[in-house]
């Protein structure tokens, strides 16, 4: 017996930028149609680094195809993307494609708990850009495939710093005698 929890499913808005019409396809295997939109981006779409801006322009290229279960949705979604380098905090910005196939069934009785399900005619295409685009984004984002990132010791962007910057380091047995140094230079020239 199938779950009545899933049978309730929530109803679409068609006017909603993300909401698609199979109406079209009518429920005739083999049937198949192209779409190419400009979508804006949903909020949140990213992790802690990078993602893409809240109504970014997002282009898609999709194929409806009709199948005996439901309908199969194959594309390709570009966006930009914004952020911060992972090793020097610098501000980034870059682009990001991500493909993505998703199968919407006709009804909850043949689909497993976690799959899509028409709403009438009507899918939303949202989650599965949602999880395509966040498998490919980069967790740790570089601004440049070398970039040194910070020094440890005083937080400067190493990339500006040059090839000469570093820091004396005093063992620490003899760094209360550091001290004793300029005291007596202080001493003699008085």
């Amino acid at each position: 017996m199938p779950d009545e929890s899933r049978m309730t499913l929530r109803s679409l808005d068609p006017r909603a930028p993300w909401v698609i019409s199979t109406h079209e396809l009518g429920r005739r295997p083999g049937s198949m149609r192209q779409m190419v939109r400009s979508l804006p981006a949903p909020e949140n779409l990213g992790v802690d680094m990078i993602g893409v801006p809240k109504d970014a322009d997002v282009e898609l290229d999709i194929r409806l195809e009709s199948v005996m279960e439901g309908v199969l949705v194959t594309g390709t979604g570009r966006a930009p993307l914004s952020g911060e380098c992972a090793r020097c905090l610098e501000p980034l910005t870059s682009e990001i494609e991500a493909g993505f196939q998703e199968l919407f069934f006709y009804s909850a009785e043949d689909a497993a708990e976690d799959d899509q399900i028409l709403d009438g005619d009507l899918l939303d295409l949202e989650p599965t850009f949602r999880d395509a685009v966040v498998l490919a984004l980069p967790l740790s984002p570089v601004c440049q495939d070398d970039c040194p990132g910070l020094c440890t010791e005083c937080g400067i962007r190493l990339a500006d710093a040059g090839p000469d910057h570093r820091h004396d380091k005093v063992d620490a047995r003899w760094a209360r005698l550091q001290g004793l140094i300029s005291e007596h230079d202080n001493d003699q020239e008085g």
